[in-house]
């Protein structure tokens, strides 16, 4: 089985490149299953109705959010009403829309994608991500099982990487708009990249005009977020998975221009 995992989507200029190019390499692949982390894909940032239903008649199957999953409240009972959209886990079930967890029945399979959001330089406090995972894999029935570690410390990364393998399918990360070069298949069986990358402008700083950027560095004040327009990139990661042992056994990164 073939599973992609596509980079943070940023903006509607991000969300039509990806309506573009999805449908031809999933043929071209033979993908069976995409997920794609959305929480960038609404202008402004966040993720709304309009632009999780852009996502899915584009050829995604599964959307995966981090940190901006709450940005925009009308997306709030989408969260609650859609099985195939979910948010981080470790944000408390009680007091926040969404699960952080599901299981896809693909008829042939079942597949697991779960959302966590790392500790370290992140804005929130969450649960421990480790013990969350550890719960969660308690509860969760499925042989395979995808997990979208969303954060922005690379060595986090790596540990849930090395912590989850042999227990889960694959591990990709997101956040930082930012592919590595370290897509693999770890000793245990399980897939591996630190960050997938981003969907959206290349000539860009993650997906924002390069003056507002320098300008907050240089300065230290605040600036109003634009999303930059012109040519874009797809980051993805492709993960072989085998059906009956739910092991990976090919992991390869692409990006689209």
């Amino acid at each position: 089985m073939r599973i992609m995992c596509i980079g943070d989507v940023v903006g509607s200029v991000g969300c039509a490149f990806l309506r573009q190019h999805l449908p031809y390499f999933k043929r071209q692949q033979q993908i069976d299953f995409v997920i794609c982390n959305g929480e960038n894909s609404s202008d402004g940032n966040g993720i709304t109705p309009k632009s999780a239903d852009h996502l899915f008649t584009s050829g995604v199957d599964f959307i995966t959010l981090g940190n901006h999953s709450f940005r925009r409240r009308e997306v709030y009972p989408y969260l609650d009403e859609n099985p195939n959209i979910i948010r981080p886990a470790n944000y408390p079930s009680s007091t926040t829309p969404g699960r952080g967890w599901a299981v896809v029945d693909m008829g042939f399979t079942s597949v697991g994608v779960i959302n966590l959001m790392a500790q370290q330089g992140m804005d929130a406090t969450l649960e421990n991500p480790f013990t969350a995972a550890d719960r969660i894999l308690k509860e969760i029935d499925a042989k395979i099982i995808i997990v979208d570690f969303h954060g922005e410390m690379t060595s986090e990364k790596r540990a849930m990487g090395f912590y989850l393998d042999g227990r889960v399918s694959a591990v990709f990360g997101t956040h930082t708009h930012v592919m590595t070069a370290d897509a693999a298949v770890l000793p245990n069986g399980t897939g591996y990249i630190t960050d997938v990358g981003m969907t959206g402008v290349i000539d860009s700083i993650l997906g924002v005009k390069k003056d507002i950027i320098l300008r907050r560095f240089t300065t230290q004040l605040p600036e109003r977020f634009e999303l930059a327009d012109g040519a874009c990139k797809l980051n993805c990661v492709v993960f072989d998975i085998d059906r009956g042992s739910g092991r990976c056994t090919a992991a390869q990164s692409f990006e689209l221009i």
